[in-house]
């Protein structure tokens, strides 16, 4: 955002600055209510729009969970889907119960993810969707997807993820910069992720961090685990290296993506970006093949959570799907930090 526009919308800042002040307050002098469930609830959040690939670190907790013999159900207000005030059981954790349409991009990428291992449920109030998993799935623990602005249903332990690439981005909040809340919020923080550190953390970062919380920090990356055709089979991926590709996606850091496919060695020659949570027409399709036979493009690629959105449509060059997973510095600490709000919720 230039600095013009960045003035210009600073007065909607200030209004929704207050609004955010206002709210914060009447959750802390409990005029506002939180509800409790009986069974731990773990909230992944940001303070900030866009990626901060908050959605991996979701998946690699549910799978965690899920090892341990626990029944999880992934909480989520699925986003720009159909009927968005209805709630949708996406998957009961054997089965995938619906579309993209009525689910959102996320939530059906998730829940085919974690087929076995978890459900997930879609719902706007996240008390009564609680509840409802907790009563009629039999679930043990509950990961509340981008929960950090949601505090009307209590948790057990609050995850904030940063960006390390753009944590803060002009420091301003909405609409005028990309915070959500101030950064002075992270002290409600059980727990801080600094997400794609490449290789250390920057220290002014944990600096800034370290001025507002002493809540335990880890550090995580994510990685290109495998690539995938469309609809789920494996390929090679040094097979896929080797050809010249066109990356394509509509998420909410689209260069972080592009970025980690050339790290990866991808002969990417051509990019393209949507908006977040672009629904993708057969024009959109055309559209890109035509770009990549002028860039020489022999294929193309996308994100797991394209892919989900894709099926339906025609494509006449190769469509590649990057398959992510996220490696965490020190998965031991944030385990343990779950593990303690399991047990201090049993007790």
């Amino acid at each position: 955002m230039n600095r013009a526009a960045t003035i210009a919308l600073a007065p909607l800042s200030a209004l929704y600055s207050a609004a955010v002040k206002a709210r914060s307050a009447g959750y802390q002098s409990q005029f506002l209510k939180t509800f409790s469930v009986r069974v731990p609830v773990v909230s992944v959040g940001n303070i900030t729009v866009g990626g901060t690939g908050k959605t991996p670190l979701v998946q690699a907790l549910a799978s965690h969970l899920a090892q341990g013999g626990r029944r999880v159900c992934i909480l989520t207000r699925g986003y720009r889907r159909e009927g968005g005030k209805q709630r949708v059981v996406v998957s009961d954790d054997e089965r995938i119960l619906s579309d993209v349409a009525h689910a959102g991009d996320e939530a059906l990428m998730l829940a085919q993810a974690l087929l076995g291992k978890a459900s997930v449920v879609c719902d706007t109030d996240r008390v009564a969707g609680a509840r409802w998993a907790i009563n009629n799935l039999n679930v043990e623990v509950l990961l509340l997807d981008d929960g950090f602005q949601h505090r009307r249903l209590s948790r057990d332990l609050d995850i904030v993820t940063i960006d390390s690439s753009n944590p803060f981005g002009n420091g301003r909040l909405l609409p005028a910069g990309i915070l959500r809340e101030p950064v002075n919020s992270l002290r409600r923080a059980d727990c801080i992720v600094l997400t794609r550190v490449s290789d250390e953390a920057s220290p002014d970062l944990i600096e800034q961090i370290r001025a507002v919380t002493a809540a335990p920090l880890v550090t995580s990356r994510t990685i290109i685990e495998r690539v995938s055709q469309l609809n789920g089979n494996e390929v090679d991926g040094n097979f896929v290296k080797q050809q010249p590709l066109v990356a394509f996606c509509g998420i909410g850091n689209a260069r972080a993506f592009f970025e980690q496919l050339r790290a990866a060695h991808f002969d990417v020659r051509h990019e393209v970006a949507f908006s977040d949570h672009h629904k993708y027409s057969q024009t959109d399709v055309d559209r890109i093949t035509e770009q990549a036979e002028a860039h020489g493009a022999q294929a193309l690629i996308t994100t797991a959570k394209d892919a989900v959105k894709l099926q339906s449509l025609r494509f006449g060059l190769a469509c590649y799907v990057s398959q992510i997973e996220v490696e965490i510095s020190d998965a031991s600490t944030l385990h343990a930090l779950i593990e303690r709000a399991i047990a201090k919720k049993a007790n």
